[in-house]
């Protein structure tokens, strides 16, 4: 009898020592927040790309900037063109992405709508949908834009994807007196939720306005909080205002910096 319990009894023990590996390793993941952060980046670049070819009818690599006003809604077709190409900002695009707005971009109520084609960005796929609105002039007397994004970002390989969607309050601190899309300074709040690459759902909140310089290609302040299911809060935070895409995860005192 003490035999037969020796092996099952050592099967345990081990089974036991394996969770107890396994379990500091996935409440220190950080996955939920490195694909929150692309996602966050490139549906941001996506629309910051639509604002600088509407204001100046081109981009570093567009192959093709095509604006119609005649129909309604109006549409904007930006095509970077089925090769990568390098832009200034250091990201290669290729594909293309569909705008359709219902009036002027300053205008209260005006919804923009963006909708990657065969889009990569650093030869990430991304698809799906991002709805900007115009809601007008907030009590600082500042424009403010509803924004909501349903979509994916697919691994170059294709080994993984995540889903992504959030709810955001888009507000334009400065630059809106000029005609420039360069000195355009942006402060972001709000929420959503995701599905990260290894299927594991999550919560977020912005703690912290996000700061969006669109001269900058990165989220250059601000914090927010991941919550994947089941798991501890992740705290992320974007930085002191510096232009360097750095991003540091903590939690359980446990910290990781990604980004640059």
């Amino acid at each position: 009898m003490t035999k037969l319990l020796l092996p099952t009894l050592l099967l345990l023990t081990l089974v036991a020592c394996n969770k107890e590996e396994e379990e500091p390793f996935v409440e220190r993941d950080f996955t939920a927040a490195v694909d929150n952060d692309r996602a966050e980046l490139f549906f941001t670049d996506a629309l910051r790309m639509s604002d600088a070819a509407y204001k100046d009818g081109d981009l570093p690599c567009a192959v093709d900037v095509t604006i119609d006003t005649v129909t309604v809604p109006h549409t904007l077709l930006i095509d970077f063109g089925p090769a990568n190409c390098t832009a200034p900002d250091g990201r290669t695009r290729r594909g293309r992405l569909n705008v359709t707005f219902t009036g002027r971009y300053r205008d209260p109520g005006t919804v923009i709508t963006i909708t990657p084609e065969d889009y990569y960005v650093n030869d990430h796929h991304l698809q799906g949908v991002k709805t900007v609105t115009n809601a007008g002039l907030n009590g600082q007397g500042q424009p403010f834009f509803n924004v909501t994004v349903s979509g994916t970002v697919t691994a170059p390989d294709g080994s993984w994807t995540s889903t992504h969607s959030f709810q955001r309050t888009r507000t334009w601190v400065e630059g809106a007196g000029t005609l420039t899309w360069l000195d355009d300074v942006y402060l972001i709040s709000g929420g959503g939720s995701g599905v990260n690459r290894r299927g594991l759902p999550y919560t977020m909140i912005i703690t912290a306005p996000l700061r969006v310089e669109l001269d900058c290609p990165w989220i250059v302040r601000g914090t927010l909080q991941i919550i994947p299911d089941g798991l501890t809060m992740r705290t992320v935070n974007y930085g002191d205002g510096t232009c360097d895409g750095q991003v540091t995860v903590t939690v359980n005192g446990s910290s990781f910096t990604f980004g640059g």
